[in-house]
């Protein structure tokens, strides 16, 4: 069994990418590497990352898991991940966050070090980042065994987590890749030529 400094990351890499024009979202690239291959970077420190969504090619060592429905949304995709979970806390992350850091993850972990059951990255408009978060293992388990909805803020808000604010920069660590014009952005900010 894990430490209680332990944690897991789960990063949900399904969807229907609509906003995005139905592309593979976390297969798309930015300063040469791929979204997903960022996050799964900025999650490195986890005992076990699990992957939720399609089988794709990722570098790093992670469990492969996918949600029903497939393309569902984010409660399926926890659902279908968090069973892969083992340490006392996990990470729960979007695919498609090219500057989160493993300094980042780190506040968020720190966060719920004390008796919190969770801790969510807010943005610089004061907005929770539900994708961006990290959480007690068990609490979790136990708010999405008696959940019935569809909506992860539904789920998490409850919980009461720690608001965490980081300083945005040029590259804010909560800056998601939602469509092609966040896209373009992100490898303007990143790639030396973002063609």
């Amino acid at each position: 069994m894990p430490g209680s400094g332990a944690w897991d990351a789960v990063i949900l890499a399904g969807g229907r990418a609509r906003r995005f024009g139905g592309a593979d979202k976390p297969a798309a690239r930015v300063g040469g590497r791929a979204l997903l291959e960022h996050v799964a970077a900025a999650a490195s420190g986890a005992a076990r990352v699990v992957v939720v969504g399609p089988p794709r090619d990722l570098a790093a060592a992670a469990v492969r898991v996918r949600e029903d429905p497939p393309g569902g949304g984010p409660v399926p995709a926890l659902r279908a991940g968090l069973p892969e979970v083992s340490a006392p806390r996990v990470a729960l992350l979007a695919a498609d966050l090219p500057f989160l850091r493993p300094a980042h993850l780190a506040r968020l972990l720190d966060a719920v070090a004390g008796p919190a059951r969770g801790a969510v990255l807010v943005d610089a408009g004061g907005r929770d980042q539900w994708l961006a978060g990290c959480w007690r293992t068990a609490p979790l388990r136990t708010a999405l065994d008696r959940y019935a909805g569809a909506s992860l803020r539904g789920l998490l808000a409850p919980l009461e987590p720690v608001r965490v604010a980081l300083p945005a920069g040029d590259r804010p660590p909560w800056y998601d890749c939602d469509t092609p014009d966040d896209l373009a952005r992100a490898r303007a900010l990143t790639d030396p030529d973002p063609r």
